[in-house]
């Protein structure tokens, strides 16, 4: 049987009316915009603050780096430099991760550190029950509003006898749950929308697009994303009420739904991929690394076995008899090496951690299939640039300056420090600032719209085919469904 499209918009229509009856729904709406105008506030405050913070001591540390004097570069290898993290502008959206994962690494020779100064590590124990964000609202307070405002859409009227009247009248299943599911809907958009047009000034307001931050997809997919997670709530919501023969039968199935989704699978998700994938400590992680650096050798120990053999190799191949014939810096030369080497034994421990968290999160991104509010989250933090992936972006970023840092310093050491030894009477070996004045400072790329599209393809899949699941879960509940 064809739906009619003035039935469809007919009940569409009812809906809404029956809805605004209610005072409650004026009383939710603003108890919902008093919460939206405080996590805006908060969440544009944050970045703001956050962001001033982290360019004031990227600009200090740039600062104190080309205030250096004239010096010996390896000297200046080890002084290091800094590299901060600055927010995107739509983390004043979703906070993700980003209070929980560190902002700010040093830079040095030899030594990879771990990024710290997270907002959690500073905040009290209050952070550990959340952060009230946009994004939070979105998530877990309007489908909530959504299962309220519509459990009784067609359990209430089964009650009432009302349902049988319409079915009498020419009304068919299909057109009585799709018109209720677009009422549904439209209602929801009066607190989404809200949300998108305080967004979307607040990041007219934010810094211009600069450092490929491309916040304008990153918010029109942000937008389609939540737009169609709403058509799926709204439409469980009147399937569920459909098949419920009472309206408390219907809400308290739906809240078990909102339970199990917006709270118990998440955690128990989260617990079962720490317990699958065990992942080291920070202890432990260090120690493994220097274990490995111990068998490979000291740089700076010339009597070490290793580099005593590339000793013996480098003097065969330039026909010297010493290190000062060399026409370039040995110590310059080992140093490289011994970064070289360090540099590859710590990115592949890294990436055996990264691959540990990595697999932790699949398990719970998995999920996403069997729960589309963790579809929503996943591509709410990765099109915000607050997601697990761009963290590790700039932790990556911020490892190949390090590296090409203590390279440069090492080349100029190679090329302008002589091998003869000094008397204890000489000044020691010194170049010009200039040399490090002219190396570039540290800035942070956000990753682009391929590699987002490409991290959110789980996601973005599992939510479309939440959306055809939603059509099928219309037609197969309008064959099933009974007036009593």
């Amino acid at each position: 049987m064809q739906m009619q499209r003035s039935n469809v918009l007919l009940i569409a229509r009812q809906f809404w009316v029956a809805t605004f009856k209610s005072k409650a729904v004026y009383a939710t709406m603003l108890v919902f915009l008093l919460l939206l105008f405080y996590a805006a506030y908060t969440g544009y405050k944050a970045y703001v603050v956050q962001n001033e913070i982290r360019h004031t001591y990227q600009h200090k540390a740039r600062e104190s780096w080309e205030a250096n004097p004239d010096k010996h570069p390896h000297r200046m290898a080890h002084f290091g430099s800094f590299a901060f993290r600055t927010k995107h502008p739509l983390s004043l959206f979703d906070f993700g991760l980003e209070s929980f994962t560190g902002n700010a690494v040093f830079l040095e020779a030899h030594k990879q550190n771990t990024v710290n100064f997270s907002e959690a590590s500073f905040s009290t124990g209050l952070l550990r029950f959340g952060e009230i964000s946009m994004a939070m609202l979105l998530q877990l307070i309007l489908p909530l509003v959504i299962f309220f405002l519509g459990f009784g859409a067609v359990a209430a009227e089964r009650e009432s006898s009302t349902l049988k009247m319409v079915l009498t009248q020419g009304g068919s299943w299909k057109e009585i749950i799709v018109g209720k599911t677009l009422g549904l809907m439209s209602v929801a958009m009066l607190f989404y929308v809200p949300v998108l047009v305080v967004t979307g000034a607040l990041l007219g307001m934010a810094d211009e697009d600069s450092n490929g931050t491309g916040k304008l997809w990153r918010f029109g997919g942000i937008a389609l994303s939540y737009f169609l997670f709403y058509w799926i709530v709204s439409t469980v919501t009147i399937v569920v009420s459909a098949v419920s023969k009472t309206a408390k039968e219907s809400l308290i199935k739906l809240l078990g739904i909102w339970l199990l989704f917006a709270i118990l699978m998440p955690k128990i998700t989260q617990a079962a991929g720490t317990a699958l994938n065990p992942s080291p400590s920070k202890i432990e992680f260090e120690t493994a690394i220097e274990k490995d650096l111990i068998k490979e050798g000291d740089s700076h120990n010339p009597d070490d076995p290793h580099y005593k053999r590339i000793k013996d190799s480098v003097l065969r191949a330039n026909g010297a008899d010493s290190i000062q014939q060399l026409s370039f810096n040995y110590g310059g030369f080992i140093m490289q090496e011994g970064e070289r080497l360090s540099s590859t034994i710590y990115n592949r421990h890294l990436q055996t951690l990264l691959n540990t968290y990595q697999a932790q999160n699949a398990v719970s991104n998995a999920t996403a299939w069997l729960n589309p509010l963790t579809a929503i989250k996943n591509i709410s933090m990765l099109f915000s640039a607050t997601d697990f992936y761009s963290y590790i972006n700039f932790q990556n970023a911020a490892e190949a300056y390090r590296y090409g840092l203590a390279k440069e310093m090492n080349v100029l050491q190679m090329k302008y420090i002589s091998n003869k030894k000094q008397g204890e009477s000489d000044k020691p070996y010194s170049i010009s600032r200039s040399h490090w004045q002219s190396f570039p400072d540290f800035e942070y790329r956000q990753l682009n719209a391929a590699a987002v599209f490409r991290n959110a393809v789980v996601p973005l899949a599992a939510l479309a085919i939440w959306c055809l699941l939603s059509f099928l879960l219309i037609v197969l509940t309008a064959k099933k469904a009974k007036a009593i």
